[in-house]
């Protein structure tokens, strides 16, 4: 008996079935381009490094824009060994620190950088990074996928993070030092830790923005045990580890309680006690933020963005990280548990006002940061929807106009509009990810 060929209708259906779909809806090249010979091998990639002292002037940047920011990289130890191994030393932090840089056109940072992270790629598969894992390979790891995330690449940066997550708990880093390497040396178990963290970091503030289920959720590295040691080479900048513990303890919450429920379209609060109880936790866990991230004005931050500008770059991430998941607390809805306006636009406001003020005080890293810019459009999206939905009911128009609240929310959405004409490339990513 013949067989029929299959009808027009039921090949579309097929090809649609089948075809490979671009999960975030942007970036569908693959990120690492191809620059390399089958017998080049290590010697090639260090070749194509930039003179040392182009590499010194990216290092700079790196650890005054980057650093400050996700803090994982011992600087005196790194700077002996890029000393010392100049001709070996991967190329790790080349591509973030081609990002800030502002002494040539957007273009010509760009392409650079690109380059730059296909041969910190390039490395770590001459290094069998998928079977073998280091502290090194691991930190490259970490900053390639956030280069890949600024780079308008986030689906390969999500998907690179996978292959991360699991090198790090085969390595191990997910497990208290104290236990798996009890005979390490305090520096050797803070550097896992402050890596532990940085991987969990940026799985949970990922997961949230992209309402995917979290990654790195089976730990026994505990908070407390991060401790910064005078007398020992582990010291580092004197915020930094208040300023890690406070991260980490807010991804812990973060992580149980938002990231969880909303990558199975779950309310985040099912009852109100749930939810006052939840405002609660997060009270707590500003109020361990030490003061000198929590009594801040704008001219205050200012003022200190001359003198200590990596203990502004860390007030204003942290404060953006928090008051973006309280406006998602404040916002989830469910059948017993109505949105709390005030509380929403409140949130917002502080957490978009973080972003304006970056902005300001640094607006070339303002562009680059796609996770703080990406915020900033969720929370200007948060406000412009509240407005929308209050303006519905009878009366509603006129509350909208004449409320200070609202008003102020209205000012929040057309400053950051303002500003998005010029961040526009992170403005395409979030907008594909809302709609």
């Amino acid at each position: 008996m013949a067989l029929k060929a299959p009808g027009r209708r039921s090949l579309h259906r097929n090809e649609v079935l089948h075809a490979a779909s671009n999960v975030f809806g942007i970036g569908s090249e693959h990120p690492f381009a191809n620059y390399w010979t089958c017998k080049g091998g290590l010697p090639e990639v260090i070749s194509v490094l930039p003179p040392k002292d182009q590499a010194d002037a990216l290092l700079e940047r790196y650890f005054e824009c980057v650093d400050p920011v996700y803090p994982m990289i011992h600087r005196q130890t790194f700077y002996a060994d890029y000393e010392q191994f100049w001709g070996l030393s991967p190329p790790e932090s080349s591509p973030l620190g081609t990002q800030f840089v502002t002494t040539s056109p957007p273009e010509d940072r760009q392409s650079t950088a690109e380059f730059y992270v296909s041969a910190a790629h390039q490395s770590l598969r001459m290094s069998s990074y998928l079977s073998k894992a280091s502290i090194r390979s691991i930190q490259a790891m970490v900053l390639i996928t956030y280069f890949l995330i600024n780079d308008n690449h986030a689906s390969d940066g999500w998907a690179f993070a996978g292959i991360l997550i699991r090198q790090a708990y085969a390595m191990g880093l997910h497990r208290d030092p104290n236990i798996v390497c009890p005979s390490a040396s305090p520096f050797d178990k803070q550097l896992r830790r402050k890596l532990w963290q940085a991987v969990l970091l940026q799985d949970t503030f990922l997961t949230v923005l992209l309402s995917l289920p979290p990654s790195a959720t089976h730990t026994d590295v505990s908070v407390a045990d991060l401790i910064d040691d005078h007398s020992s080479i582990a010291h580092s900048n004197p915020t930094d580890t208040a300023y890690i513990r406070g991260c980490w303890t807010l991804a812990n919450l973060v992580q149980e309680t938002i990231c969880s429920p909303r990558s199975l379209d779950l309310p985040i609060c099912s009852t109100a006690r749930q939810k006052t109880k939840l405002l609660a936790d997060f009270k707590s866990v500003y109020r361990s933020f030490p003061d000198i991230f929590r009594s801040w004005t704008a001219s205050s931050l200012t003022a200190l963005s001359i003198s200590k500008p990596r203990i502004v770059r860390q007030t204003l991430f942290l404060t953006s990280n928090y008051f973006h998941n309280v406006m998602l607390v404040h916002s989830s809805a469910s059948l017993e548990v109505p949105v709390n306006i005030r509380g929403a636009l409140d949130a917002a406001h502080d957490a978009i006002s973080a972003f304006f003020l970056l902005y300001k005080l640094f607006e070339s890293e303002a562009k680059v940061w796609w996770v703080f810019n990406h915020r900033a459009f969720l929370e200007a999206l948060c406000i412009g929807g509240i407005l929308k939905d209050e303006a519905r009911v009878d009366g509603g128009f006129e509350v909208v106009n004449r409320d200070p609240a609202f008003a102020r929310g209205k000012e929040d959405i057309y400053d950051f509009f303002t500003k998005l004409n010029v961040v526009h490339t992170n403005a395409t990513f979030a907008l594909a990810v809302v709609t």
